[in-house]
């Protein structure tokens, strides 16, 4: 499953979590420089959002949060451990985080946690094809004005964003951390925004293990036997 959202394609992110995520994410993050201003990642704060995807039948619904959960330096430069979780309906939770630095909005480190298993790190080396890609996506979303905006966790005076391709369009706040969204919509369902986290904890538990193909795709074998 593969929607615009959040515009920023959470993209690098899905490339480490495709494999378990993308199922219930469908995400991408959007980053064109204006956009960008919505950017604000804040160490322990963060957001909850209900992700519904529409192009199933019958709809799905799942809980997303994204936090920052650390900050270290990184090549000199001020990099921040961005931690997703995803809770699907059978309320099994994925943990994924990434260390990127801000300025230039560049991915370092990866690291995944299925539900009941250990930590690994993931390789992530993008490729110049997958950097234009990036580039491409960034270009498709302009500013449509600005609203006030009310979702579950409160009123937000919104910038509006439209990406006439996908037929996609996104409202963000200043007010939220990390990437600003309130909201969502495209035509493969939606994200809303439920609560503002202040006091975001990393979920990444135990030793990080280097990442094991096999290791992982056995791990989830054993989640989908699961009843």
């Amino acid at each position: 499953m593969k929607r615009c959202c959040l515009g920023l394609t959470v993209l690098a992110i899905c490339l480490f979590v495709a494999s378990a995520a993308s199922a219930q994410m469908g995400m991408d993050l959007f980053k064109k420089p204006d956009i960008a201003k919505a950017f604000n990642p804040v160490v322990g704060k963060g957001a909850q959002y209900l992700n519904t995807t529409t192009s199933s039948s019958p709809a799905k619904t799942s809980t997303m949060e994204m936090s920052i959960v650390g900050k270290e330096s990184v090549e000199g430069k001020d990099g921040y451990w961005m931690e997703f979780v995803m809770t699907d309906e059978k309320n099994q939770s994925f943990v994924g985080k990434a260390l990127f630095t801000r300025d230039d909005f560049q991915f370092h480190r990866m690291i995944m946690q299925m539900p009941g298993q250990g930590a690994m790190e993931m390789p992530f080396n993008p490729t110049a094809a997958h950097r234009e890609k990036m580039e491409e996506n960034m270009n498709e979303w302009h500013s449509v004005g600005t609203e006030s905006l009310t979702v579950p966790a409160g009123t937000f005076s919104c910038e509006h964003w439209r990406n006439d391709k996908s037929n996609s369009d996104v409202w963000t706040s200043d007010k939220v951390t990390p990437f600003g969204m309130v909201k969502e919509v495209s035509p493969h369902g939606s994200m809303v925004l439920t609560k503002v986290i202040t006091d975001a904890q990393d979920r990444i538990t135990g030793p990080v293990k280097q990442f094991d193909m096999q290791q992982m795709m056995q791990q989830m074998q054993q989640q989908h036997q699961k009843p």
